[in-house]
């Protein structure tokens, strides 16, 4: 893969630590650019597909190694990033979801106050009583790492130059509410940011896939007004693909919006139309043999009706990939007008629709959850390029083969992510604490 050099960037040296560091989306991303990054995930089976990927992991609790092991962090870390996880803010329309958002604005504010943490885990700990999901605090690591880092005597008590954040469209909210106290209060310390946040389509950015995630954007003051990443892409129109080609469930061969005339494409911004499924897995690369013509039929429903499910072609963008794509039903071509079910989307091809590298190596159980979870590794290019002033990406940075670690680097890098080459150990977390507790249910509508 081709590196940006460092020296490009705003920073001299950019360092990231990744919080709820997933699978590796966004370590991939720091590779392709050539910025190391330490990863901190929780999930026992993700940290093996990081092991496996070769990526520098610490198998712990965000929280925890914030409150008990921050001194050991490497001080040269000046890139914050992350994505919280987002359940609650799943129901932001309703009840439960729009207390979780006010209580964690609240809480923001108390924090960039200066409020003690040790007053803050009270607080927490008392509205957990309450019914309170233990998630919805979660959302609020990455502001309570940043103070931490004006407060960490191995880094002379020097703030991180960059923030980097993403979630799914609901959790906006919070991003603007952070982007307020980073930009007009700053942290307890004095240190101010100039912040930009906002919803963005993970097509414009050559991810063969639509996908909307709020972002935002953080830059130390001194170091500039940081920008959101400009598109490369044209967004998909499903209007306009049907306008243009009817049903998708019609034909398996139908011209597609690529097709459209010459002077038309040209017309559009200059942007590159934007990727299908095709694109992604039509061609044989790696240990992929590549897929001729099919139609998707997903497994959930398609424009709030759970009982329609979406179905698109090969020509097309795939439907948001999540936890549920291992059970999208794919359907191959006998002639133009017969089809007929073939096999479902391996954890490789799913991995690709993700933008994720081919023969990227996942690794333990609930694979399909972890892809789905996973900050797409081509949008994560984008950010991060964005948020460093660096140019954006090539198109095809993805597309080689990724090569996994060797059984000496996995070990190495499981020493220092659990403690011990081949197994876990009492540092890491239980495996009773890896599942979740239940999301909030929603409340029901009166009639």
């Amino acid at each position: 893969m081709t590196s940006t050099p460092p020296h490009q960037s705003i920073l001299d040296k950019p360092f990231v630590l990744d919080l709820f560091a997933g699978p590796g989306g966004l370590d991939v991303a720091g590779h392709v650019l050539g910025i190391p990054s330490l990863g901190i995930e929780w999930d026992r089976s993700a940290c093996l597909t990081r092991y496996a990927a070769g990526l520098d992991t610490l198998h712990a609790d965000v929280s925890a190694v914030r409150r008990e092991s921050f001194e050991s962090l490497p001080p040269e870390i000046n890139v914050l990033a992350g994505g919280p996880p987002c359940q609650t803010y799943s129901v932001a329309g309703h009840g439960a979801g729009r207390k979780a958002l006010e209580d964690v604005k609240r809480y923001i504010d108390r924090l960039t106050d200066g409020v003690p943490d040790a007053k803050i885990d009270e607080q927490l700990e008392e509205s957990k009583k309450h019914g309170s999901d233990p998630r919805t605090a979660l959302v609020l690591e990455p502001l309570r790492y940043a103070i931490q880092a004006t407060r960490s005597p191995n880094r002379g008590n020097r703030p991180f130059d960059v923030i980097v954040l993403e979630q799914v469209p609901a959790v906006v909210e919070v991003w603007r509410h952070y982007a307020k106290a980073l930009q007009e209060k700053g942290l307890p310390d004095g240190t101010k940011y100039k912040v930009v946040s906002a919803v963005l389509a993970t097509e414009t950015y050559g991810v063969p896939q639509t996908r909307s995630r709020a972002v935002l954007i953080a830059r130390r003051e001194g170091l500039g007004t940081p920008s959101l990443p400009a598109p490369t892409h044209r967004a998909y129109e499903p209007r306009e693909w049907k306008r243009r080609n009817g049903l998708p469930e019609a034909r398996l061969r139908q011209p597609t919006l690529d097709e459209a005339p010459e002077e038309e494409q040209e017309s559009r911004e200059g942007l590159a139309p934007w990727r299908s499924m095709r694109d992604a897995l039509g061609t044989p690369v790696g240990t992929h043999p590549g897929r001729g013509p099919f139609l998707v039929r997903s497994n959930y429903g398609s424009s709030g009706v759970p009982g329609r499910r979406g179905v698109r072609t090969d020509q097309q963008p795939a439907t948001t990939v999540t936890g549920r794509i291992s059970r999208f039903v794919v359907f191959e071509h006998l002639t133009d007008d017969v089809v007929y079910e073939g096999p479902r989307f391996s954890m490789n091809e799913a991995g690709m629709l993700q933008s994720f590298p081919p023969d990227y190596p996942w690794s333990g159980t609930a694979q399909a959850q972890q892809v789905g979870n996973a900050v797409p590794p081509l949008f994560g290019t984008h950010l991060l390029s964005a948020a460093l002033g660096l140019p954006a990406p090539a198109p095809e940075a993805l597309r080689k083969p990724w090569v996994p670690a060797t059984e000496e680097q996995r070990a190495k890098l499981r020493s220092h992510g659990c403690g011990a080459a081949d197994d876990c150990t009492a540092r890491c977390p239980r495996p009773d604490e890896q599942t979740p507790p239940r999301s909030v249910p929603r409340p029901r509508r009166s009639k």
